[in-house]
Parts: structure tokens; C-alpha cells; sequence
């Protein structure tokens, strides 16, 4: 059964401790490791715990998923499916599913699940900016009589990330390596090798990319890790915690699709301390609607959320399902004038926020001397820009157009 199905990417079966699976949007890597952990359910006491960040919907998006690959092996009559957990009949293994956070982000979420963990398997593992809780997580795997796993899929970040210079600087490691270095295997993989499973207009939009971006065509599409870049547009910024003072909490919201991340920023703003204190909940690509809001209902509320005009389909079926959103304004100097906001304010990120430090450390000016920026590493900045506008704009004399 487990010969006949064997996933394509054989190293994944290498008896290393570590897999570092990275690799750029529509690679296959997310697909490769499910079906790996699906046939490895197969042998007996097996307890695979499958993480991300936050989880707030694992019966709506990742559970559906794994279900897809069990579908396509067609193993169906030899798992049993729950909200939280995918169990092999045959063998009694496991697939657990939780988050590392708890959907709120305000405290770690309790993993007593990891007790008998054999393989961890941490999606969107550049999320975890906590080296820390990965060497936690990493040394309650010790099982007897079994190969312990940890397994990390990420699309690259920056550089200064501790897993690129924990596994790749310090370990004297390519940043686009496939092989074996010590107790680690390495996996890199791009849509170049996944092509047969991508659609057309998948494909086009990457080449629209490849030829009009090539600096997203690097990080994005083929998965490479970014250096810090020349000419940022934000300088005002640093890691803090969020909300010291309790100031009122509102959120903004950017949409993406295939390629883009939908973005869901909480923000909360000191004016007395001219501070604006920002978090990420959401940074995420191919999200339904049906996904959106229940991942808005559930880390928002009835709180505020000022979300991209360009999208009002999307905004009022949301509002229809009681969730507070507004659109954005938009219109000559509505960039400019939001911008100007959040440089005239001291930015705090929060610690776990890589997405949103990436962008900043990497959302550049267009040209040098130019006061245009340019279209690239902007959708959390994009959302926390457009509830800054709904709630200092009114305040500044400068009218929106």
C-alpha cells in the first residue's frame, strides 16, 4: 500500500531529524509533505501533529485539503475524518491539527498534543519568528523505537530570519540546496517542477510577474530568501509589544487570490505617544469568502474593519454576514496621504508579525529622489494604510480625492 503510493519526493523517507522544505507559490511543497504524512499514517504508532501559526479553521481549509490528497491516493475506506484530526483505521496513527497560537494571538495555545508526537510538521513555518518555541516544540520529540521528524515548509522571508541563519548561514548551506547536509535534509522546489499541476492562467500570471516584477518573480514565485533593501520608504519602525495601553482596536483588511495573500492587520493607535501599534492574524493566498469571514468573525467580532475598496462584491457579502467592514477611500493622493500618516507615527510590529517587518524592511521608493513607491511588498501595509487613513485622516486637513 505505502510502496504503490510513495510521494514522488523520495527524501522526505531520508533518516534525518530535520526537513527543510522551502520553495516559492504553486511549488507542490504544501501538497508533497500532506501526502507524505497520509502514506506515514500507514505505519503503527505514529502521532503526526501538523501546525501552522494560527489555526483558526482547520476543519474549513487545511482538514479539506488533506481530505483532497487521501481522495486522489484513493485511501478513503482507511481514514477517519474529524474536526481536528484525521485517524488510519488500519493503523491507529494519527493527524492532528493545531495552531501554535491561540486564533486571538494573545497567548500560546496549549499543545499537550505534543505528548507522543513523532513528526512535526509546521506549515508556514517562516511565521514563527519565536526560535525559541521551535527548540521547545523540537525537544519534546523523543520518542523510543520510532524516526523522530520535524518538518518545516516556508516560502522564504528575509535574511535575518533565525531559520536562514540557523540552517542556512550558520550551516554554510545554499539558499536553493536539494540534498542532505548532516541531520537536515533540505527540499527546494518552484513551480518549475509542479508545472503539470498548474493551470493556465496560473502560469500567465507568473509570467506576467516574471517579466514586469523581477524582484517578486525571485521571492515570491521561486521561494529565495531577501536581503534587506536600499531606499525603504519606512525607517520609523521596530518590534514591540501590542497595544500597551489599550487603546480601541480596529482592523484593515487587503485581498489577494492565487498569487497575493488576503491580509487581516489589527491596529491600534496611540495619538498622545504618536504610536501605531500593528499585529497580523491573516497572511494567506487562495482564501474563499466563506474562509474570510469566518476567519474575520473569529478573530474580530463586531470590531471595525477598513478593507480594500477595489474588492465591493467581497465587502458586502461579508457585511451581509454581520461582520463590521467598511471600504477603504481610494483616489489620486490616497497613497500618499496614508503613507504620510504612518510616517509621521512611530510603528510598533508585533514580535511574531514577520509579514508585516518584511514588507517594511523591503517596500521601497520607486526610483531614487522619487516620492512614488513602488507596487511590490505592500499588502500588509496596504491594510494597516488603509484603516490609518479611516482613522487619522479626517484629522489632517489633507483632503482625499
Amino acid at each position: 500500500m505505502i510502496e504503490k503510493h510513495k510521494s514522488k519526493w523520495s527524501n522526505l523517507g531520508n533518516d534525518t531529524r530535520f526537513f527543510i522544505i522551502t520553495g516559492g507559490r504553486g511549488s507542490g511543497k504544501s501538497f508533497e509533505v500532506g501526502r507524505f504524512a497520509s502514506l506515514l499514517s500507514f505505519e503503527k504508532n505514529h502521532k503526526i501533529l501538523f501546525t501552522r501559526q494560527t489555526m483558526t479553521s482547520a476543519h474549513l481549509s487545511i482538514i479539506p485539503e488533506f481530505q483532497e490528497k487521501i481522495e486522489l491516493l484513493e485511501l478513503q475506506p482507511y481514514f477517519d475524518v474529524t474536526r481536528g484530526e484525521i485517524k488510519n483505521t488500519s493503523s491507529g496513527s494519527s493527524i492532528i491539527f493545531k495552531g501554535l497560537k491561540s486564533s486571538s494571538g494573545d497567548q500560546t495555545a496549549n499543545l499537550k498534543s505534543l505528548q507522543g508526537t513523532t513528526t512535526w510538521i509546521l506549515d508556514e513555518a517562516e511565521e514563527l519568528v519565536n526560535e525559541f518555541t521551535f527548540d521547545k516544540i523540537n525537544l519534546s520529540l523523543r520518542q523510543k523505537g520510532v524516526q523522530n521528524r520535524v518538518i518545516l515548509i516556508l516560502n522564504p522571508a528575509t535574511k535575518e530570519h533565525w531559520i536562514y541563519k540557523r540552517f542556512f548561514e550558520q550551516a554554510g548551506v545554499k539558499e536553493s540546496f536539494t540534498g542532505v547536509k548532516g541531520d537536515v535534509t533540505y527540499i527546494h522546489s518552484t513551480y518549475l517542477d509542479n508545472r503539470e499541476n498548474l493551470d493556465q492562467s496560473f502560469l500567465n500570471e507568473i509570467a506576467r510577474i516574471k517579466k514586469n516584477n523581477p524582484t517578486k518573480y525571485e521571492h515570491v514565485i521561486l521561494g529565495g530568501w531577501l536581503d534587506k533593501a536600499h531606499g525603504v520608504v519606512f525607517t520609523n519602525w521596530s518590534f514591540g509589544n501590542f497595544n500597551p495601553n489599550n487603546k480601541q482596536v480596529s482592523y484593515g483588511q487587503d485581498y489577494g487570490f492565487s498569487i497575493d495573500p488576503t491580509v487581516l492587520i489589527s491596529v491600534a493607535i496611540d495619538k498622545k505617544l504618536k504610536k501605531i501599534y500593528v499585529k497580523e492574524h491573516l497572511y494567506k493566498a487562495n482564501l474563499t469568502t466563506t474562509q474570510i469571514a469566518y476567519i474575520n468573525k473569529e478573530i474580530c467580532g463586531t470590531a471595525l474593519i477598513v478593507a480594500d475598496s477595489a474588492e465591493p462584491r467581497l465587502i458586502n457579502e461579508l457585511s451581509r454576514q454581520q461582520i463590521n467592514i467598511v471600504p477603504c477611500e481610494k483616489g489620486a493622493g490616497s497613497i500618499s496621504l496614508g503613507i504620510a500618516l504612518m510616517q509621521d507615527y512611530e510603528i510598533v510590529v508585533d514580535h511574531d508579525s514577520q509579514n508585516i517587518a518584511k514588507e517594511l524592511n523591503n517596500y521601497v521608493y520607486a526610483d531614487k529622489g522619487s516620492k512614488l513607491f513602488k507596487d511590490d511588498f505592500n499588502h500588509a501595509i496596504d491594510a494597516i494604510r488603509y484603516n490609518v487613513t479611516y482613522n487619522l485622516g479626517g484629522s489632517t486637513g489633507v483632503e482625499i480625492r
